[in-house]
């Protein structure tokens, strides 16, 4: 399992564009996502999911991928969560 913590700086946070293309892109990997703010978490491959969980702005949040192409998916992830929040 790969986890790391990212802290959103767009300014609307996670929201229904953003959160989409997130959804579009753990697909992309056989590994699966989840993130986790404060004592809530959401399977990144659910869109509903992830939105329900009201990230904003200067949340930090934590991502673990977990399965066979982990190394390369975590790395994938964490550098659009970079890209785009």
């Amino acid at each position: 399992m790969k986890e790391f913590t990212y802290t959103i700086t767009d300014p609307v946070g996670i929201h229904a564009r953003p959160a989409g293309l997130l959804t579009k892109e753990v697909k992309k990997y056989a590994s699966t996502f989840t993130l986790t703010k404060g004592d809530k978490s959401a399977d990144m491959s659910k869109l509903m999911k992830l939105m329900s969980l009201g990230v904003v702005q200067g949340d930090t949040v934590t991502i673990k991928v977990e399965g066979p192409d982990e190394e390369t998916a975590a790395a994938a992830i964490e550098q659009f969560m970079k890209d785009n929040f």
